[in-house]
């Protein structure tokens, strides 16, 4: 079981121009990658929360189920033992 992770320091991503934006995504890639987490997934955020329960982040999912996106909220099910 996974508990929620909070990162205790912020890095502000500059966007105003292509090169800076491909440099924030890059960047949250390789952050994502390494953690194997999403930054900023509503979703889940909503779920841990406590905002919505397991069927709704599954029925949530389940459209996204051909993308990594879609994925990832069906493996945070999985990981609490959620999944239907």
């Amino acid at each position: 079981m996974r508990s929620p992770v909070c990162i205790s320091t912020t890095t502000r991503c500059s966007t105003c121009t292509h090169d800076s934006l491909l440099q924030a995504a890059t960047f949250i890639e390789a952050i994502e990658q390494r953690q194997g987490l999403k930054i900023s997934c509503v979703e889940e955020i909503a779920y841990r929360m406590g905002y919505i329960d397991a069927a709704a982040l599954e029925a949530l999912a389940a459209p996204l189920m051909k993308n990594n996106y879609g994925r990832y909220l069906m493996q945070v099910l999985e990981e609490d033992g959620q999944l239907s």
